[in-house]
């Protein structure tokens, strides 16, 4: 059993930072160069977790998965997202109801064992490699809570005036 109380924190900081950015009125201002838009920003944590949630699904079925973050970076595919969301407001619903079926499927319901099945994970950054290796679904879960969805919360925050 993994404690998921450390990402539900980071959904909670996340989900209110873009809610204040959202009622600052400033979500739409164009970001600098290199930049996301909150909503590109929220998309793209959108992608990401649910290729979290197959990784965790496909794990507890004992089917065979990876996990590459690559689709979670495309331009197209974010404001595809953006799209069929709605928008901030569908975003932020989605995760929040994302958030809620990893805490549950990443915590109480998987087995020691599963939580240790080895993923082919190749994770990518400003198009640098940070990983190109198996690694254990419990450190792809605990990654989300201790760097993805923190970094994140902070790129939302620095939206503000």
């Amino acid at each position: 059993m993994l404690d998921t109380t450390p990402l539900r924190a980071a959904y909670r900081a996340l989900l209110d930072a873009a809610a204040t950015v959202t009622s600052s009125g400033d979500r739409a201002a164009v970001p600098p160069p290199g930049e996301w838009t909150a909503d590109q920003i929220l998309a793209h944590v959108a992608l990401v977790n649910a290729a979290t949630i197959t990784a965790v699904s496909s794990a507890a079925s004992g089917a065979i998965t990876s996990y590459d973050n690559r689709t979670a970076l495309d331009t197209w595919t974010i404001d595809r997202v953006i799209a069929l969301a709605g928008g901030n407001t569908g975003l932020r619903n989605r995760i929040r109801i994302q958030a809620e079926a990893l805490c549950e499927l990443g915590g109480a319901m998987l087995s020691t064992t599963e939580l240790d099945t080895p993923i082919p994970t190749l994770l990518l950054s400003n198009g640098i490699v940070l990983v190109d290796q198996s690694m254990p679904l419990r450190d792809l879960i605990t990654g989300l809570a201790e760097v993805e969805i923190p970094g994140h919360t902070q790129q939302l925050l620095a939206h503000l005036p």
